[in-house]
């Protein structure tokens, strides 16, 4: 069997899969292959192995598991990241919140910054912080051992192990800390109660619930770190979350203390997605 063949296999397996991305068939054949996509049309043999491999794969697949639950890791502005069940899928929208609490720090001039990364995952956010701007320090703190186990991996893959600290812990006990921070960051559980049952099967079945679901409302968590935000924000500290595409207004009018409103800011899709808020 030579590529273009193996990849013909691939796309006549997967064709009964109705959340499949084109491009789906392509992506696992180079996994199991470590040839590049823009050479699976060439006719090479490959590794005898990795039929078996893709078989693999594509039963997890076709039981609907997701594709970067499948490969195990996915990319993340520029990077790839490790992941697993304990961890959410990073997405899009996500990088487009590192984006602003980068940019929040380097249009204050900051050189040295101290940053908190409330509910890691997969290490995601804080990491590729940590990438960005070599005079930033992290703390990312998480309630789920397998999920720091996993940031910790991704922050070593990528050479910032040594400016990021994981503390395992649940979100209550990360606000009780006593630093100043110049920027806490957080992508928390929006999903309301009411909105839970609407989502895809492939996101409730497969990612953990407890990173998505936030009460009646979708707010509880991001609730806290706007009443809590002036213990842990130093003096012209911010505060960057992202949010629900609905939830402009509720978020709008969180009592935030100390905090100034910054606002909400769109996606490259246009929807409300980030909030921000200022110490004073």
């Amino acid at each position: 069997m030579l590529l273009p063949e193996l990849l013909a296999h691939c796309r006549r397996e997967m064709a009964c899969i109705s959340d499949a991305a084109p491009v789906e068939a392509e992506i696992l054949v180079s996994h199991v292959t470590g040839i590049p996509v823009s050479r699976l049309f060439l006719s090479e043999a490959f590794d005898a192995d990795a039929l078996e491999r893709l078989g693999l794969l594509l039963e997890r697949r076709l039981a609907g598991e997701p594709l970067q639950y499948v490969l195990g890791a996915w990319d993340f502005f520029g990077r790839e990241f490790l992941l697993t069940r304990d961890t959410l899928i990073p997405r899009p929208e996500t990088e487009g919140l590192v984006r602003h609490a980068l940019d929040a720090l380097v249009e204050k001039g900051v050189t040295r910054a101290f940053a908190l990364d409330v509910g890691t995952g997969s290490g995601a956010i804080a990491v590729t912080m940590a990438a960005e701007l070599p005079g930033v320090r992290v703390v990312a703190t998480d309630i789920l051992a397998g999920a720091l186990k996993v940031a910790r991996e991704n922050a070593r893959r990528h050479g910032v192990a040594s400016r990021v600290d994981f503390v395992r812990c649940d979100a209550y006990s990360a606000l009780k800390c006593e630093g100043r921070f110049d920027l806490v960051v957080s992508n928390p559980p929006y999903v309301s109660d009411g909105e839970w049952n609407s989502l895809p099967r492939v996101v409730r079945d497969f990612e953990p619930p407890d990173a998505l679901r936030a009460g009646p409302d979708g707010l509880s968590l991001l609730r806290r770190l706007v009443a809590h935000g002036e213990n842990l924000l130093a003096a012209g500290g911010e505060l960057w979350c992202e949010i629900g595409a609905s939830q402009r207004l509720a978020v709008a009018s969180l009592p935030s203390g100390a905090l100034i409103f910054k606002g909400v800011f769109r996606d490259l899709a246009g929807m409300d997605r980030y909030a921000s808020w200022v110490r004073r």
